[in-house]
C-alpha cells in the first residue's frame, strides 16, 4: 500500500486559443499534484490510499468521483464543506502549462495530526508521499511535516515540492527544502523547480546538497532532455541519466505527478520500499526511471492530468 497526502484541485484548462469574443472556454479536470499521483498509482495497480480534504461542493464531488472511478482508497480522506481549490492552467501553443491558483478559504489546508495518523494504521504503507501546495502552505504544511517525521521511523518517505511561486515565494521554498530533504528518502524536482530554487545550479550539485540533508534518491526531471538521478545507498552510489520517451505532446498537465507515481509504483513492485533504500542500486533505479518516463509520456500525449492504466503500458 502506498499512502499519499495533499491537496485536491479542480484544474480548469484554458487552451492557447481558448479566449475569444469576450469569453474563455475552460475544461475542468480533477487534479492537484498529490491527488494526481494517487490516481496514477491506482491506475497502475498499486493500492493507493489518499488522504485529501474533499469539498462536498460541485467541484469536490467531481474530484471524488474521478478518484473513486480510478480505484483510489479514500478511507483516510475527509469530507469538508469548504469549496474546492481551483487552478487555471493556461496552455501555450506547445502544450506547456502555466498556472494561477484560488486557494483562500478552500478545503485543503486544515489537517489535524489525528486525521493524518490514520494513514499509518492499521497497515503501515511501504511509502508515504506528499508535496506541492499542501506541504508549502499553512497550517497543513506543519501537520504534514509532523506526519512525515513519524512515518520515517516506520517506512520510506517521498516528497515532490512542485514549486508554485505565484503563491509561495521562492525564498520560503529555499528555507524549507533542506528540512524537507531531511524528512524524505526520495525527493523529485522538475527542472523548473531547480531553477527557481537555485538558479544556475546543476542537477548534480543540487542532488549533493539534498543527499547531505538525508535524501537517498534525488531525481530531477528535465522535460524533453530526460531524467537525472543521484543515489546514495549501502548498495552503491550512482549518478545516471535516462533519455526521454518521445511522444506528440498535447499538454504537460500532471506529467510530473504521473512520473512520481510510476517511480514509486515500480520501486514498490521491485520490493525496494519500506525502509531507508539500503538495497537500492543503479540497475533498479534505471528500471524505475524508464518506467516512470513511459507513464509520464502517456500523460503528456492527451489532455489534462489523465495518466495511463496498467493495460495501456502493456
Amino acid at each position: 500500500m502506498i499512502a499519499v497526502v495533499g491537496e485536491v484541485v479542480a484544474d480548469a484548462v484554458l487552451p492557447a486559443a481558448g479566449i475569444g469574443d469576450g469569453t474563455a472556454t475552460l475544461t475542468v479536470h480533477p487534479g492537484g499534484g498529490p491527488a494526481n499521483t494517487a490516481l496514477a498509482l491506482a491506475r497502475l495497480g498499486s493500492v493507493a490510499r489518499f488522504a485529501g480534504r474533499l469539498s462536498t461542493g460541485t467541484l469536490g464531488r467531481l474530484c471524488r468521483d474521478r478518484l473513486v472511478a480510478s480505484g483510489v482508497d479514500l478511507t483516510c480522506a475527509v469530507d469538508v464543506p469548504e469549496p474546492a481549490t481551483l487552478a487555471i492552467a493556461t496552455l501555450s501553443a506547445e502544450g506547456a502549462a502555466s498556472y494561477e491558483f484560488y486557494v483562500s478559504g478552500t478545503a485543503d489546508w486544515g489537517w489535524a495530526d489525528e486525521e493524518l495518523d490514520r494513514l499509518l494504521r492499521p497497515e503501515i504503507p511501504v511509502v508515504v508521499h506528499s508535496g506541492s501546495l499542501a506541504l508549502a502552505l499553512q497550517p497543513s504544511g506543519d501537520a504534514i511535516e509532523r506526519l512525515l517525521a513519524r512515518a520515517r521511523t516506520m517506512t520510506t518517505t517521498s516528497i515532490d515540492p512542485n514549486l508554485r511561486t505565484l503563491l509561495v515565494p521562492a525564498e520560503r521554498y529555499r528555507a524549507a527544502i533542506d528540512r524537507w530533504a531531511g524528512l524524505a528518502d526520495v525527493v523529485r524536482l522538475s527542472s523548473d523547480d531547480l531553477e527557481q530554487l537555485w538558479p544556475g545550479v546543476s542537477p548534480a550539485d543540487a542532488a549533493a546538497r539534498l543527499h547531505g540533508q538525508g535524501a537517498a534518491l534525488v531525481v530531477v526531471t528535465l522535460g524533453g532532455v530526460g531524467v537525472f538521478a543521484s543515489l546514495r545507498s549501502a548498495a552503491g552510489d550512482a549518478q545516471l541519466r535516462v533519455p526521454p520517451v518521445r511522444v506528440p505532446v498535447v499538454d504537460t498537465v500532471g506529467a510530473g505527478d504521473s512520473f512520481q507515481a510510476g517511480l514509486l509504483h515500480h520501486l514498490a513492485g521491485a520490493g525496494q520500499l519500506g525502509g531507508r533504500l539500503d538495497r537500492l542500486d543503479r540497475t533498479a533505479v534505471t528500471a524505475a526511471l524508464e518506467f516512470a518516463s513511459r507513464v509520464a509520456a502517456v500523460t503528456c500525449s492527451r489532455p489534462g492530468a489523465d495518466p495511463p492504466w496498467a493495460a495501456e503500458l502493456a
